[in-house]
């Protein structure tokens, strides 16, 4: 029996997830995308993981620079989600108009965000269209308690506090 990409598609929306831009410069050019696969796998050595569709401009320059950075987003960022997301495709350049900073390794990081992480790839593996990327956490930041942008079935949604 085959599985019908469109039933997975369909499974995979009710998978709520945090919305992050995962971000990286490498000799002069920057690149970023909307990423919602994302894990934390370890404190201690503290590790992340991302995975990335291979053909994309980011996977690449990732790939070359072994560096990237995370921004957790905020609920007020959705327009960033869907820039970082291709949904505006007369945009050349996605970071024009953003403000960002850096930590350790250059990699550009959103500012508004709940969170940043700044990585160094420490192992990748093939993963069918995508590349699984293992990575050390070299420098991290939080602010504030505000409400994290959630993605659910193709919609941004917020939380509510269940008592």
């Amino acid at each position: 029996m085959t599985l019908d990409p469109e039933n997975l598609r369909a499974a995979m929306r009710a998978w709520s997830a945090g919305v992050t831009v995962v971000t990286t410069a490498h000799e002069d050019h920057k690149r970023g995308m909307t990423v919602n696969s994302f894990t934390s796998i370890s404190l201690d050595p503290a590790m992340i993981t991302i995975s990335l569709q291979q053909s994309t401009r980011t996977h690449e320059l990732i790939s070359q620079s072994r560096v990237f950075g995370l921004t957790i987003l905020s609920a007020e960022q959705a327009k960033i989600s869907d820039l970082f997301a291709g949904r505006f495709p007369d945009v050349e350049d996605r970071f024009a108009d953003l403000q960002t900073e850096t930590l350790v390794t250059g990699s550009p990081l959103i500012v508004g965000g709940l969170a940043w992480l700044d990585c160094r790839v420490v192992e990748s593996s093939n993963a069918g269209m995508n590349t699984l990327f293992i990575a050390e956490v070299l420098a991290a930041r939080a602010i504030g308690d505000r409400q994290p942008l959630i993605y659910h079935n193709r919609k941004y949604w917020s939380l509510s506090q269940l008592e």
